[in-house]
C-alpha cells in the first residue's frame, strides 16, 4: 500500500516518499513524533524481509565499550532471560540474515526472514535487546563478554579474560590492526575515530561498570536511533507494534548529542613511525610497511564518494592499475594495495606497501606523486 506525505501512522510521520525505480521500490522517510526515533522503509514485492535499528555509537576512549556493549544486549532482556538468545536465534530461526556489527562511529543489529512469523520474532528479539538489555541487574555480562581477571592455577600470574578482550587482542596481534590504529589516530586527533570503537587490549580492562551503563543510556534510545525496514510487509502493522511495544515508552528529550565532528585540515602532511611485534627469532628483513592516507571530504557528497571509489579501482587494483604497477616496477615493496574507506563521514583514500625497507620510505612517496 502507498502512504501518505505528512499523514501519521501509529505516532509515524511520513515526511519523504519517492520511487527508487533501480531496485522497484517505494521509500518512505518517516519520523516517530514522540520517541523522536527515524525510519527507512523500502516497499517492494520481495518475500525477503529486513529489519535494522542502527545507533550512533561515536566512541570517547579505547576500552571498547560500544563494541561490548554490541555483544552484551544480546545476552538476555526483559522478555527473553536467556542467557544468549543470539544463540538460540541461530539454532531455531528460519532467518536468512542474523548479526550485529559495531562500526567506527555506529552500531547496527540487522534481520532478516522469509517468514512472516519469523520475521516478527526476530524483530521482538531485537528490539528487546537493546531497549531492555539484562546489564543493569547483571554484572557478570560485562565481565563475560568485555574483561574479567583470570587465574587457573594459584601458581600461574593473573590475567586478563573476555570475550571482546580476546577477539580484539587476536586483531591487534596483526601488522595490519596496529597500522590502522595510528593511522586513525594521526588522521583524526580531534574526533572520535582517533579512538578504536572495538577496543584496544591495553584500554579494554579500564572499562567499569558505571561506564557501560552510561553508553548505554546514552546512546541506545529511540532519538538516536535510525530503523530500517525492507520487503514486502503489512506496514501499517508493523509501524503499530513498534508504537505499541516499543517507542511510545520513550519520550524524546533532546539530550542526546552523538555528532560526529569534523576533522580540521592540517597545515602539512603528519608522519607517523610505529612499529609491531615479531617473533624472536624472525627476521625483520623487508617487513616494513610504508602508507599514504589521505582524508576527501564528507561521505555525504556522493557523487565525489562515488568518483573516489572507482578512482582507487582504477589506480590500485588490478595488474595493471598504473599507479600499483609504478611502484611494484620500482621495487619499494613486495606488494602494493589501496582502500577507499566510505564508512567515515570524513571519508579515507589509502595507499599500502607492504615487504619494504625503511629507506624506501621517500622513494615511495615520490613514485605515487610522480605517477598521480
Amino acid at each position: 500500500m502507498k502512504l501518505d506525505v505528512n499523514k501519521q501512522y501509529s505516532g509515524f510521520v511520513i515526511r519523504q516518499a519517492a520511487y527508487i525505480d533501480e531496485i522497484q521500490s517505494e521509500a518512505y522517510v518517516m519520523e516517530h513524533t514522540y520517541s523522536g526515533a527515524r525510519l527507512l522503509y523500502l516497499g517492494n514485492n520481495d518475500d525477503n524481509k529486513v529489519f535494522s535499528i542502527s545507533f550512533r555509537t561515536p566512541p570517547y576512549d579505547d576500552t571498547g565499550v560500544a563494541h561490548i556493549l554490541e555483544h552484551s544486549v544480546l545476552c538476555g532482556s526483559r522478555k527473553y532471560r536467556l542467557k544468549e538468545p543470539f544463540v538460540e536465534l541461530v539454532k531455531g530461526s528460519m532467518n536468512t540474515f542474523l548479526n550485529a556489527m559495531t562500526y567506527p562511529d555506529k552500531t547496527m543489529y540487522p534481520v532478516a526472514s522469509r517468514n512472516a512469523k519469523d520475521f516478527q520474532n526476530l524483530m521482538d528479539v531485537y528490539l528487546d535487546a537493546v531497549f531492555y538489555p539484562l546489564i543493569y541487574e547483571n554484572p557478570y555480562t560485562l565481565r563475560q563478554e568485555g574483561w574479567h581477571y583470570n587465574i587457573e592455577a594459584p601458581t600461574d600470574a593473573l590475567s586478563y579474560n573476555g570475550v571482546v578482550y580476546n577477539e580484539m587482542k587476536g586483531l591487534f596481534s596483526s601488522a595490519d590492526a596496529l597500522l590502522d590504529y595510528e593511522a586513525m589516530k594521526a588522521l583524526f586527533p580531534d574526533t572520535p575515530y582517533s579512538f578504536e570503537s572495538g577496543g584496544h587490549p591495553d584500554a579494554i580492562p579500564e572499562l567499569t561498570q558505571e561506564a557501560f551503563e552510561h553508553f548505554h543510556t546514552t546512546y541506545y534510545s529511540p532519538e538516536n536511533s535510525f530503523i530500517y525496514l525492507y520487503g514486502d510487509m503489512d506496514i501499517e502493522t508493523t509501524l503499530q507494534y513498534l508504537n505499541d511495544e516499543y517507542l511510545s515508552g520513550f519520550k524524546r528529550t533532546g539530550a542526546v548529542n552523538s555528532e560526529i565532528p569534523l576533522q580540521n585540515a592540517f597545515a602539512r602532511t603528519q608522519e607517523v613511525l610505529g612499529t609491531y611485534p615479531v617473533g624472536a627469532d624472525e627476521a625483520t628483513e623487508d617487513k616494513t610497511y610504508h602508507e599514504l592516507h589521505i582524508v576527501t571530504g564528507d561521505a555525504r557528497d556522493v557523487k565525489t564518494s562515488m568518483a573516489l571509489r572507482v578512482l582507487e579501482s582504477v589506480l590500485l587494483e588490478g595488474n595493471s592499475a598504473p599507479l600499483r604497477l609504478a611502484l611494484l616496477q620500482s621495487g619499494v615493496a613486495k606488494d602494493i594495495s589501496g582502500s577507499y574507506a566510505g564508512n567515515y563521514r570524513q571519508p579515507i583514500f589509502s595507499i599500502k606497501a607492504a615487504g619494504s625497507k625503511p629507506e624506501q620510505r621517500d622513494k615511495f612517496i615520490s613514485i605515487i606523486y610522480h605517477t598521480l
